[in-house]
């Protein structure tokens, strides 16, 4: 059991569960109850025990078993918790059920985050996102949860999803959250426009855009990079809003970095969806700096997760360079960072915090410009038109025109990125 805190302390005080079948990698469900804890820290919630289950089906009607129920109901009694929060998505009615059992508040993992997100919204934009994906959220979940939809959503994990007094106003609600829903998404429709407009004035810069888990060190690595002034905090979702700053070459010419949020194991659906507009900084960028936090044992797992979300968000066939940072937390082991290196042929080892290699991507990100500004002549036969609208969607087309005997015709272009294109068409002439 982990010690609660004997010093007086505001934050609330909850438990972490997590269920699995006996299908599941049992091993890897207890450790991301790690992570859970580490999210409810960050939502200021001191957890003080955690529980597992392991069935082999979930129960319908309340997930867990009727005997761990009965079990949790009576720890959480004699230990006045407060919240008690999954690990697994649960069901509006398991959330129900739950609450009535334990007669305090329960949340799943998307209620936790979305939690935290509402309390880490900063611009206007974001407030907007999180509040939308919050009552698309609560919508099937109203049991008199909300009251006064009128007041805009609040944030804190008590004060968003804790039990209600009565349902004499669920029908009201349901119909004020869909009006709100609805007005929200006009809203964030309007600002999407006018971030495609602002957009636009940069189609001639060369862009970057940092992704990957959160608390890897994307921000760090955008401070050292810019030498711009950006929130930095050792802990998940630290930041939730998009920054762009002007990043200058090595040779004196200007691009931009964009920040863009972090993403986690099981990010909610209605948060992704609702992120779309400020992500599209993600799709718009000629490259992607995927950073890693390479001292995490679970490093590969988690580069699975953030190339799944980009793939959910529809970004595919982007060029990706592979940061792998917080090297100073390894132990020496040159053959693992060389299998690395083999492994992925864009990648550079850095410490952020450290300023460790930190020239070294400098270079990377110059030689990627340079390729930017490199122009070709590609001459293709009538016969391969089908690679045409491959050429333009992979480069900026200067000019196309048929050569003079006409068997074939010249394509000239600077390539988006160098190597898709010799991917597919061969080494080029540069």
């Amino acid at each position: 059991m982990l010690e609660k805190n004997k010093v007086k302390t505001e934050r609330e005080i909850g438990i972490v569960i997590s269920f699995f079948t006996k299908k599941d990698n049992r091993e890897k469900s207890l450790s991301k109850l790690d992570e859970l804890i580490s999210l409810a820290e960050t939502a200021n919630i001191e957890i003080v025990e955690r529980f597992y289950q392991e069935l082999v089906k979930p129960n319908r009607a309340t997930l867990i078993g009727k005997g761990k129920v009965a079990e949790l109901a009576e720890y959480i009694k004699e230990n006045k918790i407060d919240i008690i929060i999954f690990d697994n998505e649960l069901s509006p009615m398991q959330q129900r059920n739950l609450v009535k059992e334990f007669n305090n508040t329960v949340l799943d993992k998307s209620g936790l985050i979305i939690d935290i997100f509402v309390k880490r919204a900063k611009s206007n934009e974001a407030k907007i996102q999180v509040q939308l994906a919050q009552l698309k959220y609560l919508y099937p979940r109203l049991t008199g949860m909300w009251t006064h939809l009128s007041k805009q959503a609040g944030g804190g994990s008590g004060g968003t999803f804790t039990k209600g007094t009565g349902e004499t106003q669920i029908e009201t609600d349901r119909r004020l959250i869909k009006e709100k829903i609805s007005y929200l998404t006009d809203k964030l429709e309007q600002i999407s426009k006018q971030n495609t407009q602002q957009r636009k004035g940069r189609e001639n810069i060369l862009k970057f855009a940092l992704v990957g888990y959160t608390n890897s060190g994307k921000s760090t690595l955008m401070k050292n990079l810019t030498t711009s002034d950006v929130y930095i905090k050792d802990e998940l979702f630290a930041t939730i809003d998009t920054t762009t700053r002007v990043l200058k070459m090595n040779n004196g010419q200007d691009t931009l970095l964009s920040d863009t949020v972090g993403f986690i194991q099981d990010l909610p659906t209605h948060l992704i969806a609702s992120f779309r507009s400020t992500l599209a900084e993600v799709k718009e960028a000629d490259y992607l700096l995927h950073v890693i936090d390479v001292s995490d044992s679970d490093f590969e797992n988690k580069i699975n997760v953030v190339n799944a979300t980009l793939k959910s968000l529809f970004v595919v066939e982007k060029s990706i360079i592979m940061v792998f940072n917080k090297i100073d937390k390894l132990e020496s082991d040159d053959f693992f960072i060389q299998s690395l290196k083999s492994q992925y042929e864009d990648s550079v080892f850095i410490s952020a915090s450290n300023n460790i290699n930190i020239d070294t991507i400098k270079d990377l990100l110059q030689e990627k410009f340079d390729e930017q500004n490199i122009i070709t002549k590609i001459f293709l036969k009538y016969s391969e038109m089908q690679l045409v609208s491959f050429i333009y969607k992979n480069s900026e087309v200067l000019e196309q025109k048929d050569n003079e005997d006409g068997s074939e015709f010249t394509i000239k272009i600077k390539p988006k990125d160098k190597s898709i294109i010799e991917s597919k068409l061969g080494k080029l002439n540069l």
